[in-house]
């Protein structure tokens, strides 16, 4: 799974931008044998229905975000820098000396050298309106043989592994969950069952709003990242979840209220399959399920995230132990729910 994971990070597709992730996300499902139907809606989420064994009792949809954070060019200064704003929530911290691509271009993000700082200047990172990206480029004509104001940027940090079973890379939130629906799309499921590949999630959750009111399921699952906060200095109870302990399930974030009957229901199942599980120790965060449970009669929702290092910056980390413990998760889900009767 590694390896998938790893191919799709690497793709270019800020929010907004993910075409070259959904071309590649089209181009694997021509070999899953269950797919019934792909659709592209006008936003540019891919809509799959998978056929299973028999009808589903009620429509279950699960979903992946695209897009990664990243900026577009705003404007080019006479001296050829690419002034820029940011694409989704990234603090200045993972922004300075980064590597970054501008339509396959590499170029530095920079400010102003310690040594001409004064003050505060010379302890603090300098704030995003005072960075620029610096493509090489002598003057403004030749940073516009480049790009255009509007252009995406990427980061381009190579991916690399760790110790133990642990990796590295940009986009992991939320190539890894495109990965996983991707494999799951390659199975025969029990039951009819919906994906989504959703866009524009890491600004404001348009994609799978639109998504779900086409879908209009009676579950909805959103498959993300999340902020996996087990490192020195910071409290038990602020940690949110922990790497290697399976994948993580939300009872509340800043964004939704998840449905408690199906929050109980996953965790039984993954009791019943022996299946490491977790749960998010912190209201915090949001992600897809916030519009799919609003989206046209509504849905039933659940958030099941991989707890991720370092989200939103060049260098997420995963661990593959999580990645197989919520694939299974997912799999025992995807033939399940569609006939779970739940009360409310």
């Amino acid at each position: 799974m590694r390896e998938s994971v790893l191919h799709i990070s690497a793709l270019c597709g800020i929010s907004g931008r993910e075409t070259a992730v959904r071309e590649y996300v089209l181009n694997e499902l021509k070999t899953a044998a269950a797919v019934r139907s792909v659709q592209v809606d006008r936003l540019g989420n891919v809509l799959v229905e998978l056929q299973g064994e028999q009808p589903a009792p009620q429509r279950v949809l699960f979903a992946a975000h695209m897009d990664e954070v990243g900026a577009l060019v705003t404007d080019i200064t006479d001296e050829g820098y690419l002034r820029f704003a940011c694409v989704g929530g990234m603090v200045p911290e993972v922004l300075f000396a980064r590597r970054v691509t501008v339509n396959g271009h590499v170029g530095v993000i920079g400010g102003k050298a310690v040594h001409q700082c004064s003050g505060d200047q010379k302890t603090k990172v300098p704030a995003k309106e005072d960075m620029v990206i610096d493509i090489g480029a002598a003057s403004r004509a030749e940073a516009e043989a480049v790009c255009g104001v509007g252009d995406a940027v990427c980061f381009a940090d190579e991916a690399a592994a760790l110790g133990g079973e642990r990796f590295k890379s940009k986009a992991l939130d939320d190539r890894v969950g495109c990965a996983l629906l991707l494999a799951l799309a390659k199975t025969k499921p029990k039951y009819d069952v919906t994906l989504a590949f959703t866009v524009r999630e890491e600004i404001g959750c348009m994609g799978a709003g639109v998504a779900a009111f086409a879908v209009q399921p009676a579950i909805a699952v959103a498959i993300d990242a999340t902020t996996a906060s087990d490192i020195m200095e910071v409290p038990e109870a602020k940690r949110v979840c922990r790497m290697g302990g399976g994948p993580v399930v939300s009872f509340m974030d800043r964004a939704t209220m998840y449905d408690k009957g199906l929050f109980d229901e996953i965790f039984r199942l993954a009791d019943e399959h022996g299946i490491a599980i977790q749960t998010k120790h912190m209201v915090s965060g949001g992600n897809d399920a916030s519009s799919m449970q609003v989206a046209g009669a509504g849905a039933r929702v659940a958030a099941v995230s991989l707890p991720c290092r370092y989200i939103h910056s060049p260098s997420c980390v995963l661990d593959e132990k999580d990645i197989r413990e919520t694939y299974r998760l997912l799999d025992v889900m995807m033939n399940t729910l569609p006939a779970w009767d739940g009360a409310l």
